[in-house]
């Protein structure tokens, strides 16, 4: 077993979000008189850290309006957004595979903590990975910290772990720290952003992914 540690970013790859990420981001931007912005400029910072994302939609937005502006996002993304999210399909299913097979699995997100446990206990998926980590308790991604971080947890070297995304945000950290990835073309950046960081491979489906990693991991 090649890998023994699966590394998964949340939005875009585990998770059907983008859409939902847009529509809140958009929404919460126009609450605050934010100027519009086209929904590829949000979907692009998908996977940064909240305040880190903001700022580069808006970068002459005003340090008194980042905290307005995350609890509108929060509540947006909550409560008030028509576009549903829910995990890909095969996605669960191959969480329960991976775990019997004997590997340890985690989650390495832009999101908050607060919210990432939010939707874990809403999807019935509290306690299922060995750990997580989110942006708000470490370093934002690209940066590699969160990465490393879950490894030294969990006493696995970079060499005998994966990180799956669907950003370039996701393949630079892991190719930081000398991390094989796979790229998922289902989110936030296109295919050919994601070969550039040269991932392993590209998968189009969730079911594709297991199949990689059952012949090659």
């Amino acid at each position: 077993m090649k890998y023994q540690l699966i590394i998964f970013d949340w939005d875009g790859t585990l998770a059907d979000s983008t859409g939902r990420i847009v529509d809140s981001m958009r929404r919460a931007g126009q609450e605050l008189g934010l100027p519009d912005v086209p929904d590829a400029d949000i979907q692009n910072i998908i996977g940064l850290g909240l305040p880190e994302a903001i700022k580069t939609v808006w970068p002459d937005v005003l340090p008194d309006q980042m905290e307005p502006m995350r609890e509108a996002y929060a509540r947006y993304f909550v409560y008030d957004s028509q576009i549903a999210m829910n995990l890909f399909n095969g996605a669960e299913s191959l969480l329960d595979e991976l775990s019997a097979s004997g590997r340890k699995i985690a989650v390495a997100t832009g999101k908050s903590r607060k919210g990432l446990d939010r939707i874990l206990k809403d999807l019935s998926l509290s306690g299922v990975f060995d750990t997580t980590r989110c942006a708000d308790e470490t370093r934002s991604k690209p940066h590699p910290l969160m990465l490393s971080e879950i490894l030294e947890e969990l006493g696995v070297s970079a060499d005998s772990a994966l990180m799956v995304g669907d950003t370039t945000y996701d393949l630079e950290m892991a190719a930081a720290i000398g991390m094989d990835s796979v790229g998922m073309s289902r989110g936030a950046h296109d295919e050919q952003r994601l070969r550039a960081c040269g991932p392993r491979v590209i998968c189009h489906s969730i079911n594709e992914l297991s199949d990689w990693i059952g012949i090659n991991g």
